[in-house]
């Protein structure tokens, strides 16, 4: 088997989902760490976007996030992070493109948005993003279980938690909070910090907010920022790019 190397950025929630996969399959990588504020010229080379993460095992070479992670899951199936029924299988895609096309773009949104008047409008499109998973994705497929797939932690728990645990910078920034009616992934939340791959990844709130400063105060300047910025006018059907978290 050809060793894995992956580029990556402590920062970056996208790079940190892929941390996290690599670290529950119990594979052997290296990392290489890039300063997305001084990208060495050679990246361009490794990542057509100038962005992370990106894998590279053997002659394959992967990016963005969610296509890392299926790869990974493809080749490396042991432990299982989807589930072998094609309906739940089906389940799991759909939230992880909710959280890539929907709850994303409007996080983003609200942390870069500068007029007051405008976040208090957005705190309640994320609230209200948030409460429409917790009843109708998360609490309607867990069961018992403490996951969004129910007793085992899927692709779908990876893709959402690096930015929860990055809401202490919402909270920060923009006074904006996990919607109390949200109990179920409230409680989610808790169990995912208790994962050793969340904690090997993981940093505290005062790390975040130190590093997303660029962002609350509208400076920043980064390939990411740039598409924020020209994306995100029909927040409600808009993507994002991943992996250049800070400038």
């Amino acid at each position: 088997m050809s060793s894995i190397e992956l580029y990556s950025a402590e920062v970056c929630p996208f790079a940190q989902r892929t941390r996290i996969v690599l670290m529950e399959k119990g594979l052997e990588f290296t990392v290489t760490e890039i300063d997305l504020a001084h990208k060495p010229d050679w990246f361009a080379h490794v990542s057509p976007y100038g962005k992370v993460p990106v894998l590279v095992q053997g002659d394959v070479r992967v990016y963005e996030s969610t296509i890392i992670n299926e790869y990974l899951e493809e080749a490396f199936p042991e432990p299982a992070l989807m589930p072998g029924s094609p309906a739940l299988r089906a389940a799991a895609r759909m939230w992880i493109d909710f959280c890539n096309t929907r709850f994303i773009p409007l996080f983003y949104k609200l942390l870069l948005e500068q007029d007051e008047k405008v976040q208090i409008e957005l705190n309640e499109k994320v609230a209200g993003e948030l409460i429409f998973a917790e009843r109708e994705g998360f609490a309607a497929l867990t069961g018992d279980g403490p996951y969004w797939l129910g007793e085992q932690c899927s692709l779908v728990d990876i893709t959402w938690y690096p930015f929860f645990e990055r809401f202490g910078v919402m909270k920060h920034y923009r006074g904006m909070a996990i919607p109390t009616e949200c109990k179920r992934l409230n409680e989610w939340f808790a169990v995912m910090q208790q994962r050793e791959s969340v904690k090997a990844t993981g940093h505290t709130t005062d790390y975040y907010i130190e590093r997303y400063t660029k962002y609350a105060d509208g400076s920043a300047d980064g390939v990411t920022a740039r598409e924020m910025r020209d994306a995100l006018a029909s927040v409600q059907h808009g993507s994002v790019h991943e992996g250049d978290e800070v400038e």
